[in-house]
């Protein structure tokens, strides 16, 4: 999409009918590729377990013998785990090219080459392969060391592993695929920074994300625990939102963090994991010990029994996480209205992600209850509207929230003329 229609695109503060139609497109073809992988992954492990490919495959590892641990066989659970995801990742590539990198260029929300969009491919093949490797590997050896409650062992080590991540992505794992630099001094850094202050928290900075490297996509975090908390804004964003529409996002993830959101979540997905693995434990001694399938609980062959039973149990407890998750975000819209009073603002940045990021405002209620971890835009623009009620506030989307031109940048932001937009919360 050329760069004309982007900026118009941005300037609106109205949902444009014609990108909600490509919205509810897009969605559709999205939740399609979603399902069809997914069955892919079902066919193949029913074939695994059909053709009796799962002993099979550990009858064929017997010469890896190194045994460090009594039953903890790491060469045999490496090869058994990367064999199986790389041929998984191999069959399912033409869907990953398609969703990834056609269907983005289709909808004018990708600015990534084929190259570029291979090598993040790549970097976050390799990235997953080692951390899903390492939990794996943990899982083995505490299947052989720890029989009875492995799983318990699993679920405290992960729940570290969650704190540990979510202190540590923003300075290790996010900078491998963006370029972040420091926002310049200027009117937006010191107002989002005095609504920091008002928070009652700290940040070791702002800092600007260069999303237009890949995405027209529009964006905005409060990244980070601790030390490593940091405010961090899209550069498809800084240019084409005022800075009272830029401030109301920011007091929106700043919700997250006065309301302790980010533990909540921690907390709730350690609760669901641990639930999980416990059911998954009783499954595993039950194809053991009561039916004899494999060897002993840490027989490699179980893998794809552990996959499956974890895929299934993901599933299930999807829609309970994504309920959790969207009463978050309603909190933090509310916390976002409170401490601004920006209601024109806040419709003013919805409006303009709905339609810069093609989403579609009004997704049916099973779609939204089953997939989406965010209220719907229209029911955030009902909540601003019911706030302004609430409050005797104008709720209008009026001049102060038109979108700055490539002339009259926000006070701070230096005019980056080519930039284009699209993602966001």
């Amino acid at each position: 999409m050329g760069m004309e229609i982007d900026t118009k695109q941005s300037q609106q503060t109205e949902i444009d009918p014609e990108r909600q139609q490509q919205a509810r497109e897009y969605a559709r073809l999205r939740r399609r590729l979603s399902f069809i992988s997914m069955g892919i992954a079902a066919i193949g492990i029913i074939f695994v377990f059909w053709s009796g490919l799962d002993t099979a495959m550990r009858d064929w590892l017997q010469f890896l013998t190194w045994q460090p641990i009594a039953g903890w066989y790491p060469w045999q659970v490496l090869v058994y785990f990367l064999v199986f995801m790389l041929a998984y990742e191999i069959i399912t590539a033409p869907l990953a090219y398609f969703g990834g990198f056609v269907l983005p260029h289709r909808y004018g929300l990708s600015t990534m080459t084929l190259k570029s969009w291979l090598i993040d491919l790549c970097k976050g093949l390799v990235l997953g392969l080692i951390l899903e490797a390492l939990a794996v590997e943990l899982i083995y050896l505490l299947l052989a060391t720890q029989p009875q409650i492995w799983w318990l062992w699993v679920a405290v080590i992960l729940l570290f592993f969650m704190v540990v991540m979510a202190n540590l992505a923003p300075v290790l794992i996010l900078p491998l695929f963006y370029k972040f630099t420091p926002l310049p001094e200027g009117e937006l850094t010191r107002r989002l920074l005095a609504l920091v202050e008002r928070a009652h928290t700290r940040v070791s900075g702002v800092f600007t994300m260069h999303l237009s490297s890949k995405t027209t996509a529009a964006n905005a975090a409060l990244m980070g625990l601790g030390n490593t908390r940091r405010i961090v804004l899209g550069d498809t964003m800084l240019d084409r939102y005022t800075p009272d529409e830029i401030e109301v996002v920011l007091a929106h993830e700043l919700g997250h963090h006065v309301h302790h959101d980010i533990w909540k979540l921690i907390l709730s997905q350690a609760v669901l994991t641990l639930g999980g693995l416990y059911l998954l434990n009783l499954a595993l001694h039950w194809v053991v010990e009561t039916q004899h399938y494999y060897l002993s609980l840490s027989d490699v062959a179980t893998m794809p029994t552990i996959f499956l039973l974890t895929a299934v149990f993901g599933l299930i407890v999807l829609p309970i996480s994504n309920g959790l998750s969207r009463a978050i975000e309603y909190q933090a819209d509310e916390y976002a209205l409170q401490a601004t009073k920006m209601v024109g603002a806040f419709k003013g940045a919805m409006t303009r992600l709905a339609n810069q990021n093609l989403a579609d405002i009004d997704p049916s209620p099973l779609v939204e209850f089953l997939f989406h971890d965010h209220p719907s835009v229209s029911k955030r623009l009902k909540h601003a509207d019911e706030f302004a009620g609430r409050y005797e506030l104008n709720a209008s989307i009026n001049a102060e929230s038109v979108a700055p031109t490539s002339s009259i940048e926000p006070p701070g932001i230096p005019s980056r003329g080519s930039s284009t937009p699209d993602a966001a919360h």
